[in-house]
């Protein structure tokens, strides 16, 4: 009887961690890596809270990596400084002035004509670079 409870014991301790450490939004989705604020992924945030039920120190690590990695957000949800009219668009590829006219069209939901605009492009190493680099071309003269 006693080999019976330890066998359980030992096979709950098991199951246990093995969810705590599929929790963690950064070992589920590290593509995910580098986003800065968007809504919080249901699914990652319930792993989470689960570590944080059974083992609340290892829960709020898991909690705290996620968000510091930014892991814990869904992808292509976040807004740059609150500004929702600001649309962020992953290509991974260099554009050509006819790619990127039509993938503006495509995300604007109308013809749009790059031709008769004053248009520069830059690559951002990051999404928190974006902000920042917005405002400077907003409040250049």
């Amino acid at each position: 009887m006693a080999t019976l409870k330890r066998n359980s014991l030992r096979a709950t301790a098991l199951i246990l961690a093995t969810l705590h450490l599929t929790a963690c939004g950064t070992i589920l989705y590290p593509e995910r890596k580098g986003q800065v604020s968007g809504q919080i992924d249901p699914g990652v945030a319930a792993l989470n809270g689960i570590g944080l039920l059974f083992f609340l120190v290892p829960g709020v690590i898991a909690f705290a990596v996620d968000f510091s990695n930014g892991t814990i957000y869904l992808p292509g949800t976040a807004s740059v400084d609150g500004n929702t009219d600001v649309r962020i668009v992953k290509t991974g590829k260099h554009l050509t002035p006819d790619q990127l006219q039509e993938i503006i069209s495509a995300e604007v939901g109308q013809p749009v004509d790059l031709t008769q605009a004053r248009v520069h492009s830059e690559k951002a190493p990051d999404q928190a670079s974006i902000a920042p680099r917005l405002e400077q071309l907003q409040t250049a003269p």
